[in-house]
């Protein structure tokens, strides 16, 4: 049933794709070579393990149980130092920081998930020829070029361009999944990724596995790019502001479109812990812009910088709620959930600090800082009114002393939290910062202190902050334009794996007095809409329906329909030979639907002045040369993700058949219709 028809789509292969090299001397790149082997060895301890366990089930001799749990004790604690080793590896945040001298509070980064190898040749040669019917070693160089590309996202550069390739090879995975995948079967073809935080190995054959983790490594190859940012100048902070919000984005679409993920690191508490993670960082970096362009020291200035620090330490504080929820406790790295606390404690003393600082430097205050102070805290200070306290320098003394001992009390308590981890100890950066803070706070409060101030300090209530939505940036899959690597297979519409057909038919068309008897519409490829009975197509074979796939030999699969008419009008008086096939059946997903809803129906005549040929304006820009990606977002989030995806309860898709398609009767031609 395989007829050989001449490809004249000419392919091009790409310039060779290349990630970074994992074997470069680069401090990220050595981490990630190590990650690499701790992941292989957590992998045969855990096949080890499982093999002991089911030997241990199996056996009835006490001796040998002996024996296999002895050595299960051995395994469990090899897991246990390298699942230890791996997790410092994911801490080592300094890896991913910015290399300048300015002090700043460090980001935390998330490690890419890492991958195996994926060999899809044979796989893809099978389904070439069994479902296509076609020659498989004619598509060699498409599916070495699909290869070369997953190869290379396995390690992306740190930059602009490693996102695009991550981005390219997920676009590909749509066009892969429409190509090769029926809804009821797979290639059997396993894809297996490693936690990004424990490096426990899952494994699964559907390809939206495969999809999910790439969109992962997205998410957190934009934690990298802004954690890695200088932060000591605006366009650095503005740079990390985009990088966490698009990786907050990433990791909330993974979370709203994916679900029963089989690895932890892409759970749904895990996902809602690092959106929310991503968010506090965006804040965290909104306080630096704020604190960076806020050089004056005027008394409202000083006290919106003060609610801009409550409001970080407020949603750090949701952070670490979140991370102490049962499913993601003992999941999240000790070192993440204490850097996470000192934060919520650094920046709620800082938010103390400011407020006394403005207390305690203000020399007048106009209606507005009046208006601002009343709105400062959660609850109405201890002491004489607040109108009283701004016209009182000693009431204003008071009240600033009391928010540094507030401050204080917090900068020491991130000390003592940042003194319990290991690893945080190592980061001398983090070390200087809160150790400068403390510094000058404690500088403050020795500044207002005085010998003769025997009253008791009263207490400071807390600063008050208004809740703001988060903004996030969601992916935007269209920025990176691809093409379909297997485009010579022909129009996703009809050439795909949720699609039927008949083997390819030779017909052998001859003019005769009243033409060639058929009805032809839209393009790529063009459909049989019609035979007139007893007519020369319907005489060679030709039944309505059929779609014109090639032209004495030549491939007509992406012809436009002019093409395919002046072809038929160029015929000599042999005839012309056509290729065509049928369909037989046809799933829903498949855009069909454009043929009725938006083609302009065209049909030649002998016997009438040749009419212009109007090019169908398909919604459908899979028929274009270059099809971009995604569209508008609505597109790209229902096209890329239809594997495994939470789906919509209630309508969303339209069901048409093959039968009910092609019905049209024959005599009742449609507007600017005619015969040929």
């Amino acid at each position: 049933h395989m007829l050989r028809i001449n490809h004249n789509l000419s392919y091009n292969p790409p310039l060779s794709l290349q990630g970074c090299d994992p074997c470069s001397q680069t401090q990220r790149s050595k981490l990630q070579h190590r990650r690499a082997r701790i992941n292989q060895q957590i992998n045969k301890e855990m096949r080890m393990r499982a093999g002991a366990e089911n030997l241990f089930r199996a056996t009835t001799n006490n001796k040998v149980k002996e024996t296999v749990a002895l050595e299960l004790s051995f395994v469990n604690s090899n897991l246990q130092l390298l699942k230890e080793e791996l997790e410092e590896l994911n801490s080592s945040m300094e890896v991913y920081q910015t290399e300048s001298e300015a002090i700043n509070v460090p980001m935390i980064p998330l490690g890419l998930k890492e991958t195996k190898e994926v060999d899809l040749t044979v796989p893809l040669k099978e389904y070439i020829c069994e479902h296509y019917r076609e020659d498989s070693s004619l598509f060699e160089k498409e599916i070495k070029e699909f290869m070369e590309l997953r190869q290379a996202m396995r390690t992306p550069s740190r930059n602009e361009a490693g996102l695009e390739l991550l981005v390219e090879y997920y676009n590909q995975l749509y066009y892969l999944d429409q190509r090769f995948f029926p809804p009821h079967r797979t290639l059997g073809v396993h894809f297996h990724w490693y936690d990004s935080l424990t490096g426990v190995p899952s494994c699964q054959r559907a390809l939206a596995f495969e999809k999910g983790s790439v969109l992962f490594n997205v998410g957190a190859l934009y934690t990298q790019i802004g954690a890695r940012q200088d932060r000591s100048a605006a366009a650095g902070i503005d740079r990390a502001i985009d990088a966490f919000q698009r990786a907050a984005g990433a990791f909330n679409f993974l979370k709203e479109n994916f679900s029963n993920a089989p690895s932890l690191d892409m759970s749904g508490p895990s996902l809602c812990m690092l959106v929310r993670l991503m968010i506090a960082q965006v804040q965290e970096c909104v306080f630096e812009r704020v604190t960076l362009t806020t050089q004056d020291t005027h008394f409202t200035s000083q006290l919106q910088v003060a609610q801009e620090a409550a409001r970080v330490s407020d949603v750090y504080s949701l952070v670490l709620q979140t991370m102490s929820q049962p499913l993601v406790k003992d999941y999240v790295p000790f070192s993440w959930a204490s850097m996470v606390q000192v934060k919520a404690e650094h920046f709620r003393a800082l938010s103390h600090y400011y407020a006394a600082v403005a207390l305690c430097d203000l020399t007048q205050c106009d209606e507005e800082g009046e208006k601002a102070l009343f709105q400062l805290h959660v609850s109405i200070p201890a002491g004489p009114p607040l109108s009283q306290v701004l016209r009182d320098p000693e009431e204003r003394r008071k009240l600033g002393k009391a928010h540094l001992r507030r401050a204080l009390i917090r900068h020491e308590e991130a000390m003592r939290v940042h003194g319990l981890c290991k690893i945080l100890r190592k980061m001398d950066i983090l070390q200087e910062v809160l150790s400068f803070v403390h510094k000058r706070s404690l500088d403050k409060y020795s500044e207002m202190d005085r010998e003769d101030d025997f009253d008791e300090t009263a207490e400071a209530p807390e600063i008050h902050c208004e809740c703001q939505k988060p903004d996030i940036i969601p992916p935007n899959f269209s920025t990176v334009q691809v093409t379909d690597i297997f485009r010579r297979l022909g129009p996703l519409s009809v050439f795909c794996a949720r699609a039927r057909w008949g083997p390819v038919r030779l017909v052998c068309l001859q003019r005769g007095e009243g033409g060639l008897g058929l009805t032809l519409r839209g393009d790529s490829p063009v459909l049989v809409a019609g035979v007139v009975p007893g007519g020369c197509a319907e005489e060679a074979g030709l039944r309505e329906g059929d779609y014109i796939v090639a032209v004495d030999g030549e491939n007509r699969k992406w012809a436009k329909h002019g093409e395919v008419v002046h072809s038929l009008k160029s015929c000599s008086d042999r005839g012309v030979e056509l290729s065509v096939i049928t369909l037989h059946t046809h799933d829903t997903q498949v855009c069909f639907i454009a043929l009725h809803t938006h083609e302009t129906q065209v049909v030649l005549c002998v016997c009438v002045e040749r009419r212009s040929v109007m090019l169908s304006p398909r919604g459908d820009k899979e028929n274009t040369c270059q099809r971009p990606m995604g569209g508008a977002k609505a597109q790209s989030s229902v096209s890329l993700l239809n594997w495994n995806r939470k789906k919509n309860r209630e309508g969303g898709g339209v069901t048409k058949r093959l039968g009910s398609t092609f019905s049209l009767p024959f005599g009742n031609l449609g507007d600017g219709e005619s015969m040929y």
